[in-house]
């Protein structure tokens, strides 16, 4: 099967789609995700789909703060490297299998990254201080 790159914002909502799909039923983070958001998943989605066109193509449109969310999530819902170990694995498990190309490995890429700075800044923010 011939695969695309990641190309347009409709590729970005079918990769966000997928992947929390999986997410949602994995064993290790489904319950994270499924605890913290609940039934706001038509609100969540909207964001995600920004956050990655931010990511992917540069688009403006996100202006969240991903650290101070997962550092909230934190607090209700200790994360451990299992956690952030097993997001990345189904986000460039999805990824590989829905696209293939420059813009696919650079959102892995950028995804290890993130989940990096998240889990440094989690963990600080656990004994009370801030890297902001």
């Amino acid at each position: 099967m011939i695969k695309n790159d990641i190309t347009t914002g409709e590729d970005i909502e079918n990769l966000v789609n997928s992947f929390y799909s999986r997410a949602r039923a994995d064993e290790t983070i489904g319950p994270v995700f499924n605890t913290i958001i609940g039934d706001n998943w038509s609100h969540h989605l909207p964001v995600m789909y920004q956050f990655w066109e931010m990511i992917a193509f540069g688009k403006q449109d996100y202006s969240g703060s991903p650290i101070g969310k997962h550092i909230a999530v934190d607090r209700k819902m200790p994360l451990t490297e299992a956690h952030y170990q097993r997001w990345l694995e189904l986000w460039r498990r999805t990824v590989d299998d829905l696209f293939e190309g420059e813009k696919a490995e650079e959102v892995k890429k950028r995804a290890m990254l993130m989940i990096q700075l998240i889990e440094l800044k989690v963990n600080t923010a656990r004994g009370g201080k801030s890297l902001f």
